[in-house]
């Protein structure tokens, strides 16, 4: 076997496919955006033709570049963006409705009546989760009363559904497997992290039939074989995580007390626990980090909602910058006399506040407030979200108390202005990796050691390597003052002031 490992990153605006040698080295990628529809206020719509098209594209790409066949790719590793939804028919493959996004809040009713009647407990015992629009449960009993047909066909049997990674498994197989792997499951709302099984009773009370459900297998599993007709030969899909928890494998969290953060569309921190399944008492998940031959290894994670998606809003809404990159040298320029702050809930908060209904706002400008002032802000406030994470985490940990390195990955972090920024707030070491792609590394990994061709987790892990560490450097009464002024301006965003 050659060595070489595919992995394939479906993310929230791009596919991406990236051709890994048996050194665990880049050797090639392809990737390719696609469209992001809004029906209406708060909905986020992906076409699963479009994405499906973007994947074939991306994957034939990678192979183009790195000047390989299917015949020399060992096997494929998937990493997906998480809790975003396709319901499909079992005979044909073809959609009965757009994907429901991550980011979309049709569902915010729903599952405000879910509380209402004092069903969030039960959920949250049993799913680690919160009853939020954010996870995928509630988009499937959205699709199944409202797309005409959709429930009486759902009844039948005659569809399935799933996460994308499972939409993904479906097509590269040809249709001949349903599949899923624990960490994407665990994001749905009606599967039990510790029995590790669909809950018949929370399917019960979203009314959504068990049989539109995939198997759920291992990180590290047999998932199948593409359909030789896609790419010219059939390549093994041996590992499955969705993308957060790819990242977490591939910045080699492994050990109890590790913790990473990926800076991307949103900003997600998980901290590993082991085999302590970590009750929240503030307002974190409890969730699945990965699950390796049969056994399962836990994490607390804090959800931003909005990150690197604030960057684009400087540069495609409000046109201040010309490229995302230039918005750490922007905000090196503003005034520190001026105390901005923006609250990013575009689309609500995350944690740990779970305010589906807050709204951006920003405060504090003045007749000097500029593009310089807006960028930092922008900046910053991901660095404050984070710091509320953290803060969460500790609480919730018995070993949270020590002092944390946050490993960290995803398009912000090459920007040495807004991590420097982000230690500084954190009052932490950050750490940023020589190889930021570390999700689709994750998945690599979870594909080429179940082929037998990478190395096993404590061989990997040895391999990380540091590209800088940003120490943090700000004066104390500062980073209390601005964090005061954080505080502030998120409690008068919230809808429900606390």
């Amino acid at each position: 076997m050659s060595g070489f490992i595919l992995a394939i990153d479906q993310g929230t605006t791009s596919t991406r496919a990236i051709v890994f040698d048996g050194a665990m080295k880049v050797v090639a990628s392809g990737q390719k955006e696609f469209t992001q529809h809004y029906p209406a206020s708060g909905w986020v719509e992906h076409d699963p033709e479009e994405i499906w098209a973007t994947v074939v594209w991306s994957v034939k790409e990678a192979l183009r570049k790195a000047k390989l066949t299917a015949k020399d790719i060992t096997a494929i590793g998937i990493t997906n963006q998480r809790e975003t939804v396709v319901l499909w028919d079992r005979a044909t493959g073809k959609p009965v409705h757009n994907a429901i996004v991550w980011q979309d809040r049709r569902t915010a009713p729903l599952c405000a009546r879910l509380k209402k009647a004092g069903l969030e407990p039960k959920f949250t015992r049993k799913t680690g989760l919160l009853l939020d629009p954010y996870f995928s449960g509630t988009k499937i009993a959205w699709i199944l009363d409202k797309v005409k047909g959709a429930r009486k066909r759902a009844d039948r049997g005659e569809l399935l559904a799933g996460t994308i990674d499972s939409f993904l498994i479906w097509r590269l197989t040809g249709g001949r497997l349903h599949a899923t792997d624990a960490t994407n499951a665990s994001r749905m709302l009606v599967y039990n992290i510790a029995t590790n099984e669909w809950d018949a009773e929370l399917l019960k009370i979203l009314d959504i039939p068990a049989s539109l459900l995939a198997q759920v297998k291992d990180c590290a599993d047999d998932f199948g074989v593409t359909d030789a007709a896609l790419f010219g030969a059939e390549i093994p899909i041996r590992g499955v995580a969705g993308d957060q928890q790819a990242a977490t494998i591939g910045q080699a969290c492994f050990e109890p007390g590790m913790m990473k953060s990926t800076y991307g569309t949103g900003c997600f921190a998980l901290l590993n626990t082991g085999s302590d399944m970590v009750r929240s008492k503030n307002r974190l998940l409890t969730t699945i980090a990965y699950r390796l031959d049969g056994r399962t290894t836990y994490a607390l994670e804090g959800s931003i909602f909005i990150a690197g998606a604030a960057v684009q809003w400087l540069r495609d809404g409000l046109k201040i910058i010309g490229k995302s990159e230039h918005s750490g040298e922007l905000a090196a320029r503003a005034d520190e006399t001026q105390n901005v702050y923006l609250v990013p809930a575009f689309v609500g908060l995350g944690a740990p506040h779970w305010d589906a209904d807050a709204r951006g706002a920003i405060f504090g400008l003045t007749r000097n407030s500029g593009p310089a002032e807006f960028a930092r802000a922008t900046l910053e406030s991901v660095a404050y979200q984070t710091r509320d994470l953290l803060d969460a985490m500790k609480k919730d940990w018995k070993s949270g108390a020590k002092r944390t390195v946050l490993r960290v990955d995803g398009g912000m972090v090459a920007s040495d202005w807004t991590m420097q920024r982000l230690a500084d707030i954190l009052d932490a070491p950050v750490d940023r990796p020589t190889i930021l792609e570390t999700t689709a590394l994750g998945a690599a990994w979870l594909a080429g050691s179940q082929a037998g061709v990478w190395p096993k987790a404590a061989e990997f892990a040895a391999k990380w390597a540091l590209d800088r560490r940003f120490e943090p450097g700000m004066d104390k009464a500062v980073r209390a003052r601005k964090i005061a002024g954080w505080q502030d301006a998120v409690r008068r965003t919230l809808s429900r002031p606390r």
